[in-house]
């Protein structure tokens, strides 16, 4: 009887080791660029920074307004590094701002991000959605295909189930999120702590 009670115990620890050991292979997989992603820099580039963000984050908005100028500038722009963006909506507004950004398409994408970035103290207000749609207007996009844009529930799903896979396959939780070289990084750090952790990436 003795030894039949500890068998449940040790095939515990056995899942457990196994899930253990699996884990960071699902994780990497996750990590690894898609067909989907949007990539900022040279595909070759020895250093991934995969970024998971939200247009309503106000951490967000400071890491692209303060920190990543300066990493496209000494990482990005120079080869050394690669960006892949990865929406992670908080809300029905940043949801609504991701769609724009992806029927912007693949010339202007970065672009809209940068611009709903710099603006979000004034489009996140009052009316979002309706700023939102300003904005692309402004960025080239008639109203009605920003309209339609946002009314896409195929595209909305699509960006729903990347933070989904996120959540469950990386464990993120909070935006922004960085993973460099499959490093974590959690918050939105200053240049000179970010750069850090880029020397050491480019050091391995």
């Amino acid at each position: 009887m003795q030894y039949i009670l500890k068998r449940p115990a040790a095939l515990l620890a056995a899942i457990g080791a196994f899930i253990a050991l699996v884990a960071p292979v699902f994780a990497q997989e996750a990590l690894n660029p898609t067909a989907d992603d949007h990539v900022l820099g040279k595909a070759d580039a020895p250093i991934t920074i995969v970024e998971y963000a939200s247009l309503t984050c106000p951490h967000c908005a400071h890491f692209a307004n303060e920190t990543m100028p300066q990493v496209k500038k000494e990482w990005i722009d120079t080869g050394r590094a690669k960006l892949v963006f990865r929406h992670f909506p908080f809300d029905r507004a940043a949801l609504a701002g991701a769609q724009l950004a992806e029927c912007a398409g693949p010339d202007k994408f970065f672009a809209f991000l940068e611009v709903f970035f710099r603006q979000q103290d004034t489009w996140a207000k009052g009316d979002p959605i309706g700023n939102l749609v300003r904005l692309a207007k402004l960025g080239g996009m008639p109203e009605d295909k920003a309209t339609a844009c946002i009314a896409d529930e195929k595209l909305a799903n699509k960006i729903v189930a990347v933070r989904l896979q996120a959540e469950k396959e990386l464990g993120v939780n909070s935006t922004p999120t960085f993973f460099v070289n499959g490093k974590k990084i959690v918050g939105a750090e200053t240049y000179e702590n970010f750069s850090k952790t880029l020397e050491a990436a480019a050091k391995s």
